[in-house]
């Protein structure tokens, strides 16, 4: 695909570029010959996932000052920056909305303020909540848990000051996302990485309730294509799931799949269910297709096995309790309280 010099010269910047989602969003972007730029905290990505070439500032987005300064220059700011806790962010709701709800206000201005023309912001699945499924995307937000509260603030906020101010904006809902560059020693989030570095370890996999809890899983690259469209799509003010609706699965058929993939004895270790999970979640694909030409190109097999592959190269690693607990009940999962993993 060939680009005029016009579209070459356009700059992306990509909020947190050092993670899973973002790092290959940048990749993207450098192929077509965009200037790329990019900023990360660290706390929930690699250093080492950050692509050659993108111009690199290590920032806390809830510093506005720097934020605005670094963000200079842009086109198009993509949004991937997340503490994407959904279960942990009803034990520490003040770290994980800090860095949804105050970080993503911060950027949003930053946009505004350097006169950016145009904003991608990745929601979540957890906007949902409860509903029938699969979700579509003229449903009513509900979200349970403090995550999935703040990345709805933040889209809220996002309408009213792109109405305001006349920012193009698309409300992108990425989901359930496998692959490389994942972070894998994260006891918190990223069901599958955690599965398949603790079987490698030769440990069982930990599965929360009865393991019945349903989701549709992403292939990275496949969520990559849809998203970049996003950059020049003749779209403003649009929700659009972008993920795969096909393959519906358990828990336990998760876990049943990556024992294959490993040759691994399986026999689960089980938990207590976790509070404010949502048991049944997957979203409707149909408008991604019909808009951005959204296809599925991996199943679920391919997709995990590309983690496992990752995942075995980089070396199976003990988990990092990297955050901290606001809050210790009896509700807490014992796997992070006495920390289990």
């Amino acid at each position: 695909m060939h680009m005029s010099n016009e579209k070459k010269q356009k700059t992306v910047f990509v909020t947190g570029v050092a993670g899973f989602l973002g790092s290959h969003l940048a990749d993207r972007f450098l192929k077509e010959g965009y200037i790329v730029k990019g900023c990360d905290n660290l706390l929930g990505g690699y250093m080492d996932n950050v692509p050659e070439g993108v111009e690199f500032y290590e920032l806390d987005l809830t510093d506005f000052d720097k934020t605005r300064e670094v963000t200079k220059g842009a086109d198009i700011i993509y949004h991937t920056a997340a503490t994407a806790y959904e279960g942990l962010s009803v034990f520490s709701p003040q770290i994980v909305s800090k860095h949804i709800i105050q970080a993503s206000i911060s950027v949003m201005t930053a946009a505004i303020a350097n006169d950016v023309k145009r904003f991608i912001y990745c929601s979540s699945m957890a906007r949902y909540g409860t509903q029938q499924v699969p979700f579509t995307e003229d449903m009513s937000p509900k979200p349970q848990d403090p995550y999935g509260i703040g990345k709805v603030a933040g889209e809220d906020m996002l309408k009213n000051l792109a109405h305001v101010h006349g920012l193009e904006y698309v409300i992108a809902v990425p989901h359930n996302i496998i692959g490389p560059r994942q972070k894998y020693d994260d006891p918190y989030r990223n069901v599958a990485s955690i599965m398949i570095n603790r079987m490698l370890q030769g440990n069982q996999p930990i599965i929360y309730g009865d393991g019945e809890q349903k989701r549709c899983f992403s292939f990275v690259g496949d969520d990559v294509e849809p998203l970049f469209r996003l950059a020049t799509a003749p779209l403003s003010g649009e929700i659009i799931n972008i993920g795969p609706d096909e393959e519906f699965v358990s828990i336990n058929r998760l876990a049943e799949v990556l024992a294959d993939l490993l040759d691994f004895k399986l026999d689960p270790i089980r938990m207590a269910g976790r509070p404010q999970e949502v048991r049944l979640a997957n979203c409707s694909a149909d408008k991604a297709r019909k808009l951005l030409d959204y296809k599925t190109t991996y199943t679920l097999e391919q997709g995990l096995q590309e983690t496992i592959e990752y995942i075995k190269n980089r070396g199976a690693k003990p988990f990092e309790y990297h955050l901290e607990l606001e809050i210790v009940t009896d509700k807490t999962p014992k796997t992070w309280k006495d920390k289990l993993m």
